[in-house]
């Protein structure tokens, strides 16, 4: 594993930056085999909207302060873009869950700075989450979208409402994964988005970046998943970012 000193070479390595963000959850550092088999490095973005700080930190990256969330993990891509421990090009990112918006958001608001994009079980329709099985908890987090002051800022957000494509330039090659029995994040938010994304792109016929979306089968939000499954997605994220972004394993 890259300790702290990580030497800046003259090929710009693969990273994968992860965002694990919101509802007061505090970052765990968690060590994947997988992981330790590639040249790439693993940052992870200590961003505002967590419970690492207290509450205030919290408190910070919620409701009308959402989009601190957004602003501080697109600083992450500059700062190791800038400081060449990268490029935009062999950059990386994922989020899972409430870090599945995260990454959307971010890849929707700066195309330009990621070869990659990730989301997993991800919350992609704001205007809507609440209507859905427990997504009406999340209000206190995200604000309640029937509110009319609520709405105005978590419309300018909302991953499903902002698909644009770049004027000069392509959609991020992109993959996200969702399951048919997630009772926590409903499918229906990865299936909008991917039909909207695809009707948007027959209008784009210069995208040649890959837009890819997996559907696990007899499965949920991820609690209790087997092991099997488990190791398929695994297979499935390290696959393709080796497709998209000529990722090394490690021999």
């Amino acid at each position: 594993m890259d300790k702290k000193n990580v030497p800046l070479l003259e090929e710009l390595r693969c990273i994968h930056v992860e965002g694990i963000n919101g509802e007061e959850f505090a970052v765990q550092q968690v060590f994947y085999e997988s992981k330790d088999n590639t040249k790439g490095i693993i940052a992870v973005a200590n961003i505002r909207g967590g419970g690492e700080y207290g509450e205030t930190w919290h408190e910070s990256g919620m409701r009308e302060h959402k989009q601190n969330v957004f602003d501080d993990f697109i600083a992450a891509a500059e700062y190791l873009i800038n400081n060449n421990y990268t490029s935009s090009k062999r950059l990386a990112i994922y989020g899972g869950s409430n870090g599945g918006l995260l990454v959307a958001a971010c890849a929707q608001q700066r195309p330009d700075l990621y070869g990659a994009v990730i989301g997993g079980v991800s919350v992609l329709d704001m205007l809507r989450f609440h209507k859905f099985t427990n997504g009406a908890a999340w209000i206190p987090e995200y604000g309640n979208p029937d509110v009319k002051s609520d709405f105005e800022f978590i419309y300018k957000y909302s991953p499903l409402h902002n698909i644009r494509f770049p004027v000069d330039g392509q959609w991020p090659s992109t993959l996200m994964l969702t399951a048919d029995h997630d009772d926590r994040v409903v499918p229906s938010h990865t299936l909008k988005y991917a039909a909207t994304l695809y009707e948007l792109v027959k209008k784009h016929p210069n995208q040649t970046n890959p837009l890819l979306f997996r559907i696990e089968r007899k499965a949920g939000h991820g609690q209790g998943k087997p092991l099997s499954k488990r190791i398929n997605d695994e297979i499935d994220k390290y696959s393709f970012l080796q497709m998209v972004l000529y990722m090394e394993w490690a021999t």
